[in-house]
């Protein structure tokens, strides 16, 4: 009876067995980062590289990555992978940048609830990931363009058209900045956060999508990221439009994302003053690009520019239409925006404009992290007196904590170069787990630049690159701020 039971009982023990080592083998896959929790996102197959020298197709030939079928995204929920591939990455289109890239498609929302695909670029130090917390930052970049070639994902790409032609020159300069995160051993996830119209300038959106491009970056097992998570977000210029969108949105868009920080500058926040501003202007070429963006966006602007603008003003926003930011702000600058629009008084006091840019002005909620906020006083593009305002506006709640600095002796464009380093020391800090301070404070500085916490950032800047320059893998010895 004994011999006849002992299989009985082995057997029975067996799936128990194997169920234990199975628990055990993934237990100890996810201790090492290899696998996060299971989503629908992680079975996504992740196509292999172009092999060099054949160059990638410009987005708008690209169409089954960039612009999948509407019932395949509208499938997915916010922040889901539609697609992946890896990708070969270069600084200026020719030097190629050793790190571990891809490019994910995912799904995002817009202004009207509307279920759309959005696109963004993941980059890590090669090899597996480190020890301790995983540190994500989300890099919006200044794009500030009318088109798809003109977005990061493909201006970062190894032999894609130089922008010195396409017209990309910001977001093929910052690239110098975002090797530098990778340096630092951060993952970093850079959106395309215009979307899949370029809608420049409107800022809700891009808030949406650069959340959603986190969630995507978050769930895509080959990055490597843990539990264990702490995300920073960073942006200037027309990238703060995301940054600063995406932070007030996050409380109430995407609460699960453990966001420490966000730090952001030459901030527009409020359209409006910036069309008052440009007006007549130098910036007045780069801010109609602006308004064209945000008509896409809002096709109830889009009609009330089609019934009022004037022949000189529709062949502009013609001509303007495929731009990307170097030709658009060379186009038509010093121009009367205003005078484009053929009704009597100031145009953006009718209801239609007024109740569009209300709807772009930031301060419709306090963002429940840290935040960064750094300005030229002087800016001639995005004026001062906006971001002070919303500054005030943060610091009215009891919660908020923002540490705002004031630069006199830059302008909109000279900041975006010395304003980083400080702005990474700072968002560091959040990433190694130390808290903010409480409360808010504004300081006011002669030059940013001067400010002796920001040079070991600076000197580590000018060695990424320079390890760049020669083929070293970035991040594989840390060179933090």
């Amino acid at each position: 009876m004994g011999r006849k039971t002992m299989p009985a009982r082995s057997g029975g023990r067996a799936p128990l067995v194997r169920m234990i080592a199975w628990l055990v083998v993934a237990a100890t896959l996810i201790s090492v980062g290899g696998v996060l929790e299971p989503t629908p996102a992680q079975a996504v197959p992740v196509r292999p590289a172009l092999p060099f020298p054949v160059p990638p197709a410009i987005p708008e030939f690209d169409r089954s990555f960039y612009l999948p079928p509407q019932q395949v995204v509208a499938s997915k929920k916010p922040g889901e992978l539609i697609a992946a591939r890896r990708v070969n990455l270069a600084a200026l289109s020719v030097i190629p940048i050793n790190v571990d890239a891809w490019q994910i498609s995912y799904r995002s929302t817009n202004t009207r609830g509307e279920p759309i695909p959005a696109v963004a670029t993941l980059l890590k130090p090669r090899g597996p990931a480190r020890p301790g917390p995983s540190k994500l930052v989300s890099w919006q970049s200044a794009e500030d363009s009318t088109a798809l070639y003109c977005a990061p994902s493909y201006v970062l790409q190894l032999a894609s058209i130089p922008g010195q032609l396409s017209g990309s020159v910001d977001s093929q300069y910052e690239v110098l900045q975002i090797t530098s995160l990778v340096g630092a051993g951060y993952s970093v996830v850079i959106p395309d956060h215009q979307g899949p119209q370029s809608a420049f300038a409107a800022g809700p959106l891009a808030g949406r999508i650069t959340l959603d491009a986190i969630r995507g970056a978050r769930n895509f097992a080959p990055l490597g990221l843990k539990r264990d998570l702490r995300i920073g977000m960073m942006g200037y210029s027309g990238g703060a439009i995301a940054t600063g969108w995406a932070a007030e949105l996050a409380k109430s868009y995407a609460p699960e994302l453990p966001i420490v920080g966000a730090a952001e500058g030459g901030v527009p926040a409020n359209i409006r003053a910036l069309v008052d501003l440009a007006n007549n202007n130098a910036a007045s070429g780069l801010i109609m690009a602006g308004i064209i963006g945000v008509s896409r966006e809002y096709p109830e602007l889009e009609r009330f520019l089609q019934r009022h603008i004037n022949p000189l003003g529709r062949a502009l926003l013609t001509a303007k239409n495929p731009l990307c930011l170097t030709y658009q702000a060379a186009l038509a600058p010093f121009v009367n925006i205003k005078g484009l629009i053929n009704l009597p008084g100031d145009p953006l006091d009718y209801p239609t404009p007024r109740k569009v840019l209300g709807q772009l002005q930031m301060g419709k909620a306090v963002p429940d992290f840290p935040m960064f906020i750094y300005q030229s006083n002087p800016d001639w593009i995005a004026p001062v007196g906006p971001v002070n305002a919303l500054v005030r506006t943060y610091c009215a709640d009891p919660g908020a904590r923002v540490q705002y600095t004031r630069d006199h002796f830059s302008e909109h464009i000279t900041l975006a170069v010395e304003g980083f380093a400080p702005a990474i020391v700072w968002l560091d800090d959040r990433l190694d787990g130390k808290p903010a301070k409480k409360g808010c404070s504004v300081s006011d500085q002669g030059s940013m630049a001067l400010n002796p916490a920001g040079w070991r950032a600076f000197v580590n800047l000018v060695g990424n690159n320079l390890a760049l320059l020669i083929g070293e893998q970035l991040g594989r010895v840390p060179r933090h701020p």
